[in-house]
């Protein structure tokens, strides 16, 4: 299995917010397995973090902004695209300011800045998620579809048809992440010259100027609207050159340099899913709406297919027997509520309870129509929640798991005699100082029974 990768040494960088104007001093710092990417705003109160994921996603015009414990950061997508090309699974981004500097517009420095620290491959297994079925966000107003397909490793296609002189239809392919460093990651971003007044208005671009942004031009201009950009880019008029292409005649470094930018950015906010993926991408005019969208989507997906009911097959040697069982826990009959552990992850963990007629407390709950109680269903989750906990300690029998907290328990079937009971428990974030907090779900069949949310110290025992 791949494990999870940090970089190995800080990494301190300064620059201009393309759109605040504004310097930041960054540092990308190695991280904890487990930890993820995240931001931390060092010159606030608190210092708070902020989780590239998703569902942080506040805004996406002209470029990504998350939004986590009252602090904002934008302009990530460059940074995350550099990351997640690089295999970089955990890492901790502090920056004095709410944009990531802009550097030269693409994730090239990103890239070798990285290269130069290297990387540190770590105990943890990799979180990969597997495309197992067409996942799909089309926007028909916009002419926008995005698509992803089962494949074994990670590729992407992309179109795209700003109906331009200078840029008109264009597609870039990525065949596999090895090509990110020399095909990707060097093209820079762009904009048109039309749409610099409406950036300008809109308080936007301030850190823009022609060492990192292709600018293209759609038609000639007056010398009174070559004398304004002059002064916007802080330049003198005669050093700015106005002709139908790409303003001053920066030359791009390939023909289709906008369409691998926009490749670029997709990557960048599909790392969002919080882990890494294996599909094949066929994306039609993305942008960052869509591109969120889209990821959320395959968010959606993934989790829905986590809460499906485990697959057993009695035939599987088990992970722990109801021996290796009693060796970790110190529950005993009646109270030791699951018979096996049938499979082991990273972060989860599957637990299995044969539930008879002969149950003791079927005696007393419900004996003419038995039921078994939800409380003890919540508790055969707490016993196997008690295994994930105590898994990786090197001296298991030396410690206990005392539980906190249930929250959110649901009820949604009852559990009688003659059912075989499989009990989920997944780890909702990295274990810390001994607090463990994890998702329950407990099936029968491929209902859910029981699902909780659970949270267990773990302690020494005396």
């Amino acid at each position: 299995m791949d494990k999870q990768k940090t970089i190995r040494t800080n990494i301190r960088i300064a620059g201009k917010g393309l759109h605040s104007g504004k310097e930041v001093n960054l540092c990308l710092k190695p991280a904890a397995a487990n930890f993820g990417i995240k931001f931390r705003r060092i010159d606030l109160e608190n210092q708070p973090l902020i989780s590239a994921l998703a569902e942080n996603v506040v805004e996406t015009s002209r470029g990504t902004t998350i939004e986590q414990n009252g602090a904002k950061v934008s302009t990530i997508e460059h940074l995350l695209s550099s990351l997640y090309a690089m295999g970089i699974d955990n890492a901790e981004i502090e920056l004095d300011g709410a944009e990531v500097p802009i550097l030269n517009g693409s994730s090239d420095i990103w890239v070798r800045l990285i290269e130069q620290s290297g990387t540190q491959e770590q105990e943890a297994e990799a979180k990969v998620y597997t495309v197992k079925n067409p996942v799909r966000y089309v926007d028909d107003k916009r002419n926008i579809d995005l698509l992803v397909l089962p494949y074994d490793g990670f590729k992407i296609s992309a179109t795209i048809d700003f109906r331009s002189e200078v840029i008109g239809w264009q597609e870039a392919k990525l065949n596999s992440l090895d090509d990110f460093k020399n095909e990707i990651a060097p093209c820079r971003t762009f904009v048109f010259l039309h749409e610099i007044e409406t950036l300008l208005k809109n308080n936007l671009i301030k850190g823009g100027d022609l060492t990192n942004a292709l600018i293209f031009v759609e038609q000639n201009i007056t010398q009174e609207q070559k004398e304004h950009l002059a002064e916007v880019f802080n330049k003198d008029a005669d050093e700015v050159e106005v002709e139908m292409g790409v303003l001053n005649n920066v030359q791009k470094y390939f023909d289709n340099e906008p369409a691998r930018h926009k490749l670029l950015d997709f990557i960048g906010d599909i790392s969002l899913i919080g882990c890494r993926l294996k599909g094949e991408f066929i994306i039609k005019r993305p942008g960052h709406s869509s591109n969120v969208a889209f990821t959320k989507n395959i968010k959606h997906t993934m989790m829905e297919e986590i809460k499906k009911a485990p697959l057993y097959d009695p035939n599987k040697e088990p992970a722990y027997d109801i021996n290796a069982i009693k060796r970790l826990l110190p529950h005993r009959h009646p109270f030791l509520l699951i018979d096996k552990i049938i499979e082991v992850g990273d972060d989860y963990v599957v637990g299995l309870k044969n539930v008879t007629g002969n149950e003791d407390f079927f005696n007393g709950h419900f004996p003419k129509e038995p039921v078994m109680p939800g409380v003890l269903i919540v508790e055969a989750l707490g016993q196997t929640g008690g295994m994930l906990a105590l898994k990786d300690i090197k001296d298991p029998e030396n410690y206990s798991t005392y539980f906190m907290k249930f929250e959110e328990v649901k009820f949604r079937n009852k559990v009688v005699p003659g059912d075989t009971l499989l009990l989920r428990l997944t780890l909702t974030e990295p274990i810390r100082r001994g607090i463990v907090k994890m998702k329950g779900m407990a099936y029968v069949g491929n209902k859910v029974a029981v699902e909780a949310s659970l949270m267990a110290q773990i302690a020494k025992t005396k």
